[in-house]
């Protein structure tokens, strides 16, 4: 008998964060790679932020806090809402948590029950469909077409509820595509959600700060104040201020469904870390023309990439509104053979042989929930990614003469 829950055998590690340590791995070998793979801005963390979080370590902010995370971000995050979202929450409505990935995770913890349908559009973000398996939900994974933006069409939504059906998750902008949904479209998603009062929404804006003009973000409930009251929007600072490492998400949301969040959270992490806290509040609330320059960059970076990508044989590429992610279509590579005869069957096999040949390590569309396709993050030097891309090319003149 196996002393592993029958849930654990259930899930799988997370593809994206095993593909960029086998890269670093390789990198710590000597073995010359250019890791695609993470989601992680190349940017330091700006300085007064970093600067916060020494002041709070020096003043000895260094105990624990309430598990639901300190006031002073609580107040950060509601001001923030307010000045960019016209909508309104209270402390009583905020939980601060190890990460945006805790934050989804607590929520999906403390509302799921066996059976329980979980809505998620593909291609999706690694870990939805694995955590709500880990609280015996079942993700119902919905099928979206690229020409449609990889969005969720009203009549796909309304096709995959069911009286079971708890969420719906959306991520604009999304990771693995970096397409964001207009105004246009969540009104017509919210639509079909105000006829169906018994589907909650999550509300991923994690990636919300990192958007090409002349795109506008939107979240669901700026646009639908009636679905407020069923929505739970999760995010965290991770991506816009460049603090992966610090780990601080959060959720903001009803205050029974916040409640029983915080009470998930007091048996597991207990507070998110307390100089993090800090730094954090300082960045909601502070200047915000920190993240502008890293956009910027992004935005070059994307422009390059789109345009190598659709220059290759074989490959073509949709432009992302947000994120730093493209998720390149590879249809054209597949099915053809290596030089030493090797079958490139689908995005897998494409991967793996992008490692060992050229040494650029992207994730597979499988992991993502679509093939034929790639995931490819730039949120690395345009050094490396001028170079990445000549490697590639070179692959994909090799596997479509």
């Amino acid at each position: 008998m196996s002393m592993l829950s029958q849930r654990i055998q259930n899930v799988k590690p997370s593809p994206t964060l095993m593909i960029t340590a086998k890269a670093k791995a390789l990198q710590a070998q000597g073995k010359d790679v250019i890791g695609l793979g993470s989601g992680e801005p190349d940017f330091d963390t700006p300085a007064h932020i970093k600067k916060a979080a020494i002041k709070a370590l020096r003043e000895g902010f260094t105990k624990y806090t309430a598990v639901e995370g300190i006031d002073e971000l609580h107040q950060a995050i509601i001001h923030r809402y307010a000045k960019d979202h016209n909508l309104t929450f209270t402390p009583d409505q905020v939980v601060i948590t190890v990460g945006g990935k805790q934050a989804f995770y607590n929520l999906i913890q403390a509302t799921i029950n066996p059976e329980d349908e979980v809505i998620i559009p593909a291609p999706f973000w690694v870990s939805y469909p694995d955590m709500v398996l880990l609280a015996d939900g079942k993700p119902v994974i919905v099928n979206t077409l690229e020409e449609n933006g990889f969005k969720m069409t009203p009549q796909e939504l309304e096709g995959a509820i069911t009286p079971k059906t708890r969420f719906l998750v959306i991520n604009s902008p999304s990771n693995p595509t970096g397409s964001a949904y207009t105004a246009e479209e969540l009104l017509q998603l919210a639509a079909v959600l105000e006829r169906n009062p018994h589907v909650w929404i999550i509300s991923d804006d994690i990636y919300e700060k990192i958007i090409y003009k002349p795109f506008k973000f939107v979240t669901l409930t700026s646009v639908a104040p009636s679905l407020l009251e069923r929505t739970v929007i999760v995010s965290g600072v991770s991506k816009a201020y460049s603090m992966t490492g610090w780990r601080i998400g959060y959720a903001v949301g009803p205050k029974a469904i916040i409640k029983a969040m915080v009470k998930m959270q007091s048996q597991s992490t207990s507070n998110a870390t307390s100089i993090a806290q800090k730094a954090a509040a300082v960045a909601l609330a502070g200047p915000q023309k920190c993240i502008k320059p890293m956009v910027k960059a992004f935005q070059e970076r994307r422009d390059f990439v789109v345009s190598a990508f659709n220059a290759m044989p074989g490959v073509s590429c949709r432009n992302p509104e947000g994120a730093f992610y493209v998720f390149p279509n590879v249809a054209g590579l597949m099915n053809t053979k290596t030089p030493d005869g090797t079958l490139i069957k689908d995005s897998l096999d494409l991967s793996a042989y992008l490692l060992e040949s050229v040494g650029v390590a992207v994730v597979p569309g499988s992991a993502f929930g679509m093939d034929p396709y790639i995931r490819i993050s730039f949120a690395t030097s345009m050094q490396d990614l001028e170079q990445a891309m000549i490697r590639i090319r070179k692959v994909a003149e090799q596997l479509t003469k």
